[in-house]
């Protein structure tokens, strides 16, 4: 099954070898372009007769804080940083495709990563709000009996997270490289926003729309 190699671009000569693989190389470009991204689009901003570009960066800015306010509530504010740079990545890491890169999303070991860091995350916000002692208390809630279930939930959201994203990804891209083989060349083109654009872009959504609730739900008030 070639769609779920993860094919080595090249490997650092220290030891044995360590290859970096392509979905790696792949998150870099990612990176570096929207580091490049954003350098161009805060240069020059200004408070008073701001330019067209900051009035959009502004709005953009804007309109992601107070979607994520809304689902992450006051007290998870200060995740959002996390939330929108996520966003951001998977976002790109689903749409690079059009360009023809294989999405780094493509491979577990992304989007593994990916929902480890959110559940670390989300365990701390719920350490950070209710100390360690209200936090360990959480797992007995709403009975007592329940706690090896809520332990066990732990663990499962991460997998959740990481097999929903990684399987849809996987998929379209699997879909679109048979449609690609079976039809003519302008035929796949619709396909193409579907399962690069749209699908890709729903992924992400949902990818953080998912872990601002278990953040709400972590930080959310007893009472």
């Amino acid at each position: 099954m070639d769609a779920l190699e993860c094919h080595t671009v090249f490997t650092i000569p220290i030891g044995k070898g360590i290859p970096v693989y392509e979905s790696v190389v792949v998150t870099w470009i990612i990176m570096a372009a929207l580091t490049i991204a954003s350098i161009i689009l805060v240069r020059n901003l200004r408070v008073e007769n701001v330019s067209k570009k900051q009035l959009i960066l502004e709005s953009g800015i804007t309109f992601l804080q107070n979607f994520f306010e809304g689902a992450v509530g006051k007290n998870g504010v200060r995740y959002i940083p996390y939330l929108i740079t996520v966003a951001l990545y998977i976002g790109a890491s689903n749409l690079i495709g059009i360009l023809g890169f294989t999405p780094p999303t493509k491979d577990m070991n992304v989007t593994a990563a990916l929902a480890i860091a959110s559940i670390l995350l989300i365990e701390y916000a719920g350490i950070h709000k209710k100390g360690v002692r209200g936090w360990l208390k959480s797992f007995t809630e709403p009975v007592a009996v329940i706690t090896p279930l809520n332990i066990l939930e732990v663990f499962i959201r991460p997998l959740s997270l990481c097999m929903r994203l990684f399987g849809n990804i996987l998929g379209s891209f699997v879909v679109m490289e048979l449609i690609k083989k079976l039809l003519p060349v302008f035929l796949p083109v619709p396909f193409s926003l579907y399962f690069d654009v749209f699908d890709g872009l729903i992924q992400a959504y949902v990818f953080v729309f998912l872990t601002s609730l278990f953040i709400k739900e972590a930080v959310d008030d007893d009472d």
